[in-house]
C-alpha cells in the first residue's frame, strides 16, 4: 500500500506541476537595481554555511520520493544527478523503509551513488528515536529532516489525526541523534510562531516549505473518492511571506517550495535563506529527460546564480542579503498585518559605506 502511494504522489505532483500556478509570491519581491553594483565574476563564490554545516553551493534537491521500486529508480538518478553536481540531496519520507525493510535499497540508492555528497534523511515527526537513527544509519546520513505536514495529513484517507505529540517527539529526537537536525514542512509553510518554537526544541535549522509548489493536501484530496477536501487547497504561506516573517528570527532557515528558478533562488537567499531546495521542477526534468538533463538543468541553474550573485555585487550568498529588496502586492499586505517593517528591506544598501564602495568598486 505504502509503496503505491508513493507512486501515486509522484504520478499526482507532476500533473500538477503540468498546471500554470498563478500568483506565486516570489514575483512580489524586486530588487533595486544599482548599476554600478557589479564585481568581477571571479569574486564570486557560491558556498554558504549555517548551523555548522557548509555545502559548496546554496541550492539543494530536496526531499521526494522513495520506498517502490519506480521511485528507488528515481532516487538514483536524482543521486547521480547531485554527486555530478555537487549539490546535497535529502530523501523522501522513510516511514516505508520503517515499515517495510525490504526497501531499503530504494533509500541507501542515495548514498551509494552518492558516497562523498552530503546526504539528509528524511522522517515525520513521529518516529522513535530508534527508528529515526535506523533512517540516519541506512543511508550514512549527514543531516536529518523531520517533516511535519498537518494540512497533509488532514485530507489524507489514512492520515494522522493525533498531533499533539509532535513537538515533543522532536525534541527527543533532537536530543538522541548525532547529527543536525532540520525540520521542515512539506509545502505549507512554517510561521515566525513555529519557527521560534522549534528553536525552543533545540532544532538547529528550518526550512520553511511554504505554498507555491507542490500542494498535498491537493494531493491527498486527489486520493479520496469524493474529493470532498478541495477547500483545503492552497492552504498555508507562501515561501516568499514565511522568509519575511522569519527575519532576524535567531536560527538559520532554508527555503524551499514554489522555486521556479535561479531568480526565485537569489530572492530567497536576499530574503535570508541559508539555501534554497527544488522538488518538483528538478524531478519533471529528471523524468522527461533523464539524468544529463537534469545535470545540466542544475549547472545552468548554479552558473546564471553566479551571475545574478556578480551583477548585483554580492561575492558570497549571504551578501544578497545586503542587497536592497522591494515588496509589492498582497505579499506587502501581508507584511502589514504581520507588523513586518518592508521599508527596511528596500534602504539595506543607504549608508555612507555602501554608497561608497558602490562608486569605488571596493564591494562587499
Amino acid at each position: 500500500m505504502s509503496g503505491s502511494r508513493k507512486d501515486d504522489h509522484v504520478r499526482l505532483a507532476m500533473e500538477q506541476h503540468q498546471v500554470s500556478r498563478a500568483g506565486n509570491q516570489f514575483d512580489e519581491v524586486s530588487f533595486v537595481h544599482h548599476a554600478l553594483a557589479g564585481i568581477d565574476r571571479p569574486d564570486v563564490t557560491l558556498g554558504t554555511s549555517f548551523a555548522g554545516i557548509a555545502w559548496q553551493v546554496p541550492i539543494y534537491i530536496n526531499a521526494m520520493t522513495g520506498g517502490s521500486e519506480k521511485t528507488g529508480i528515481i532516487n538514483r538518478d536524482l543521486a547521480i544527478a547531485a554527486r555530478e553536481t555537487g549539490v546535497p540531496i535529502a530523501s523522501g519520507s522513510m516511514n516505508a523503509y520503517l515499515k517495510d525493510p525490504s526497501c531499503a535499497g530504494t533509500f541507501s540508492v542515495l548514498r551509494e551513488e552518492n558516497p562523498d555528497g552530503f546526504v539528509l534523511a528524511n522522517i515525520n515527526a513521529t518516529t522513535s528515536v530508534d527508528n529515526a537513527r535506523r533512517a540516519i544509519d541506512l543511508i550514512a546520513a549527514n543531516a536529518l529532516q523531520i517533516h511535519i505536514n498537518t494540512a497533509q495529513e488532514t485530507p489524507m484517507p489514512e492520515g494522522d489525526r493525533s498531533f499533539s505529540d509532535w513537538g515533543p517527539q522532536i525534541e527527543r529526537i533532537v536530543a538522541a541523534v548525532d547529527v543536525p537536525v532540520i525540520v521542515k514542512e512539506v509545502g505549507n509553510g512554517l510561521s515566525r510562531q513555529t519557527v521560534l518554537a522549534l528553536q525552543n526544541l533545540g532544532v538547529r535549522v528550518a526550512d520553511l516549505s511554504g505554498r507555491g509548489g507542490t500542494d498535498f493536501a491537493r494531493i491527498e484530496n486527489g486520493r479520496r473518492e469524493l474529493a470532498e477536501y478541495a477547500f483545503m487547497h492552497g492552504w498555508g504561506q507562501s515561501t516568499a511571506a514565511c522568509l519575511l516573517d522569519a527575519q532576524d528570527i535567531g536560527i538559520p532557515v532554508l527555503a524551499s517550495g514554489g522555486v521556479r528558478h535561479p531568480l526565485d533562488v537569489a530572492r530567497a537567499l536576499a530574503l535570508g535563506a541559508s539555501a534554497v531546495g527544488a522538488s518538483a521542477g528538478f524531478l519533471h526534468t529528471l523524468l522527461d529527460g533523464g539524468v544529463p538533463a537534469l545535470v545540466a538543468k542544475i549547472t545552468t541553474w548554479l552558473d546564471q546564480l553566479a551571475a545574478l550573485q556578480t551583477m548585483l555585487g554580492a561575492r558570497t550568498p549571504a551578501d544578497l542579503t545586503h542587497c536592497d529588496l522591494l515588496i509589492h502586492g498582497s505579499l506587502r499586505e501581508f507584511c502589514a498585518d504581520r507588523g513586518i517593517d518592508t521599508r527596511r528591506l528596500a534602504q539595506r544598501s543607504s549608508s555612507i559605506d555602501a554608497l561608497h564602495e558602490m562608486t569605488t568598486g571596493n564591494t562587499r
